[in-house]
């Protein structure tokens, strides 16, 4: 059996639930859950409760899908606090010889085994093996934590699929890593009975999406944003649209972007639309790892094990790429290329396709950031060699633009806060490229170099590249200059480019600053687009859809 979409909608209001309802239908969903919580939050007078119950006897009955019913409790995220027997009882009267009865009863485990007439009652509701009555409501016995994975959590499924009135199991708990959503598939993939299992949170979504690859019985998606029940729901929209829900099987291939911070990066847009563009079977996810070299290197390690997940490829960004090349006790598993260990950043994870049905390590890692900047740099100035070129920052992106452009034979100067960590990123590239190319002409001492902050303004270069997050939305600093452009604008030509790594916005504080003053400028769409065909052609083998990458980040942020 396929895997059901279900959208859950609170109700206050019953024709804006009936509203929602169809709109679930014409999204694309299988089923919808009514949440009566907040419609029946408590006791109240017998005509209201009439009136309450016969409204929501016609939604059910008019709804045009078929319907989960619940009323959660406050004990499980809930809004009903009202008394244990007047839920029940309400239940009862929405199922028991209803003209039109929901499909599922969602009925909580620990509530189901506090007394014995509660499980008498609610197995009235529902079919039960061991009951003659002609009962089409089927139960969901489901368990919730917010706070994280119980710690009791497979002794209360073991309870729970050994309930006779139980059809599915639900569990759902608060995602604290990836690695939750691990053994969340490996209980979907062992279960004796449907199973609905759900990693909440950002670092859940990978439990939501994957549901069909591991056997789960439905997952959740919001109409919209604002009407999520459980943190880290996708809309419909996302989850059947970018994701591509209904392609997902057991061989899909899982591809990421690993970061910190990473909900608002542009990568899920872009490569899930290509890999429809060229029939790849794969789907692309965002993938949040705190900023720690245990946290990535326990997360790599366990992407790259569970060999039924397929995971083939990942992005890498901020604060991560320097981890990825890591060395010591820290270092990974990876195979960088030589290019890659002189930059000392990666931004790319991939395997061959020779070795993707086989052991999955070493992984490969390479960096296409650099390349991308080169190519940018190389077609605004028609010439990198003898250039003159200030990096801003001395983190992965600097690196990967340094060692470039100078093997090109730009003269680089790299300005950072600390000129500590500028000095020593120059040293480190000049003494790899003496050793990756001994019989060329050397770089001149000085041809990549540390520069002071305090003599910035008095340096004149050609091309100016931000590759520092300043300025970026969601970033530590999104309304700030990463380039004091108005105190260069005197001091040099228009055709000095000014070029930012930052991609949201698209144009940031410092592109707009410089495009005020008549200079050149790269946006950092241009460098995300180059950087991402890259990854997207070692992970599949195809051209990269090019104008469909720079079309859709465009318009998705012009839209923001």
């Amino acid at each position: 059996m396929s895997t059901l979409v279900c959208v859950p909608i609170t109700v206050l209001e019953i024709d804006a639930a009936l509203a929602d309802a169809n709109q679930a239908k014409l999204l694309g969903a299988d089923i919808v859950e009514l949440r009566i919580d907040s419609y029946f939050p408590g006791s109240e007078g017998d005509a209201e409760d009439t009136l309450r119950l016969n409204e929501l006897k016609r939604l059910i009955a008019e709804c045009p899908l078929p319907v989960i019913l619940t009323c959660r409790s406050a004990t499980e995220g809930g809004d009903y606090d009202g008394d244990e027997a007047d839920r029940v009882s309400l239940l009862e009267k929405l199922c028991v010889n209803a003209e039109h009865p929901p499909a599922y009863l969602d009925f909580e485990l620990a509530c189901y085994q506090k007394s014995a007439n509660i499980r008498q009652k609610i197995n009235l509701c529902v079919q039960h093996p061991k009951q003659e009555r002609d009962v089409r409501t089927r139960l969901i016995l489901s368990m919730h934590d917010f706070d994280g994975r119980p710690k009791d959590l497979m002794r209360r499924l073991s309870e729970a699929w050994a309930e006779p009135a139980a059809s599915v199991v639900k569990f759902a708990f608060r995602a604290r890593s990836i690695r939750d959503n691990l053994e969340i598939f490996e209980i979907l993939r062992d279960a004796p009975k449907p199973t609905i299992g759900i990693g909440m949170g950002e670092f859940g979504l990978m439990s939501r999406v994957l549901a069909p690859k591991f056997g789960g019985f439905l997952t959740f998606a919001s109409l919209r944003d604002s009407s999520a029940t459980a943190p880290g729901q996708p809309t419909i929209a996302d989850l059947l649209g970018m994701y591509r829900f209904r392609l997902i099987g057991k061989d899909t291939r899982l591809y990421g972007v690993i970061g910190w911070p990473v909900a608002h990066s542009m990568s899920p847009l872009i490569h899930n639309a290509g890999f429809e563009a060229v029939g790849h079977n794969g789907v692309y996810l965002p993938m949040p790892v705190p900023d720690s070299d245990e946290a990535f290197k326990a997360t790599i390690g366990s992407l790259g094990e569970e060999s039924e997940l397929h995971f083939a490829g990942a992005s890498v960004t901020i604060p991560h790429k320097e981890r990825l090349v890591g060395s010591g006790e820290n270092r990974l598993p990876t195979d960088p290329d030589a290019e890659t260990l002189a930059i000392g950043a990666a931004n790319t994870i991939w395997l061959e396709q020779s070795t993707r049905t086989h052991q999955i390590w070493p992984l490969r890692v390479t960096n296409t950031d650099s390349h991308a900047i080169a190519t940018l740099v190389q077609d605004s100035l028609e010439d990198i060699d003898g250039a003159t070129i200030a990096l801003i920052g001395a983190g992965g992106v600097a690196r990967a633009a340094a060692f470039m452009l100078a093997r090109a034979n730009g003269s680089i100067r790299v300005f950072n806060r600390s000129h500590e960590r500028a000095e020593q990123l120059a040293a480190e590239i000049n003494s790899w490229i003496e050793k990756l190319s001994p019989d060329r002409r050397m770089l001149q001492k000085g041809d990549i170099a540390a520069g002071s902050l305090a003599d910035f303004v008095n340096t004149p270069c050609d091309i100016y590249i931000n590759c520092t997050p300043v300025g970026m939305t969601g970033g530590p600093d999104p309304e700030g200059l990463s380039i004091p452009v108005h105190e260069l604008a005197g001091k040099l030509p228009p055709e000095t480019v000014f070029f930012d790594t930052v991609y949201n916005p698209i144009e940031t504080p410092m592109l707009k600053a410089a495009m005020e003053h008549g200079f050149r400028t790269i946006d950092g769409v241009e460098m995300f687009v180059r950087q991402a065909a890259a990854q997207f052609e070692l992970w599949t083998g195809k051209a990269a859809p090019v104008q469909l990458f720079d079309r859709l980040v465009r318009e998705k942020l012009g839209s923001s």
